[in-house]
């Protein structure tokens, strides 16, 4: 079920920032829908952090990188993802290998969290977090406002600070996809549609 205005004013409410900030974040994370067509929902399966997640659990990635490039990777490779239903094939693929460890290497939903960051977001495991991922989009956005407060996001979002946001938000490589600028234009769209 979709979230609605209402929804989402109370969330932002509840954070201390602006609807049209939330907004802006679903906007540029998801494309304002947190589920594929078929009813999953969104991913993107990140190879360069599933080589890491492997690593931390004390297995070589290299092995599996040979037999599987487009999953398991060093660096990041946007030119690896595949987008829609085709993220699911590659996380299921490396769920074979490590469920854990590929589970903690996908983004989901609305705002595109990591699953390495469901403690975070207010969960006790990985497989728990992607579950309520998968539930609606109010599970989305609770699991949004608790890893916004764990991890001091809401200053950012809530000074309109793109650059500080987007940097915390989105890694060290923000500025390579104008994070900063796509949350800034897509937040002066809503307040120009209000």
């Amino acid at each position: 079920m979709a979230l609605s205005s209402s929804d989402i004013r109370k969330a932002a409410e509840s954070i201390g920032v602006e609807l049209c900030a939330i907004k802006a974040v679903v906007d540029v994370e998801s494309n304002g829908s947190g589920f594929l067509p078929d009813g999953r929902a969104k991913i993107l399966f990140e190879g360069h952090i599933f080589w890491q997640q492997l690593q931390k659990r004390g297995i070589d990635p290299i092995p599996y990188a040979a037999k599987y490039p487009n999953i398991i990777y060093p660096k990041f490779d946007k030119f690896q993802y595949r987008g829609g239903t085709a993220e699911w094939g590659r996380l299921s693929l490396a769920s074979q290998i490590n469920e854990p460890a590929a589970y903690s290497s996908a983004s989901y939903g609305l705002f595109q969290i990591m699953g390495f960051n469901y403690a975070a977001a207010g969960f006790p495991s990985v497989r728990s977090f992607v579950d309520a991922q998968g539930k609606s989009e109010a599970e989305q956005l609770a699991a949004f406002c608790t890893f916004m407060r764990s991890e001091g996001l809401i200053p950012f979002l809530a000074g309109k600070d793109w650059t500080g946001f987007a940097r915390r938000y989105n890694g060290p490589a923000y500025a390579e996809n104008q994070y900063d600028i796509k949350l800034k234009r897509a937040y002066e769209r809503c307040k120009a549609a209000a």
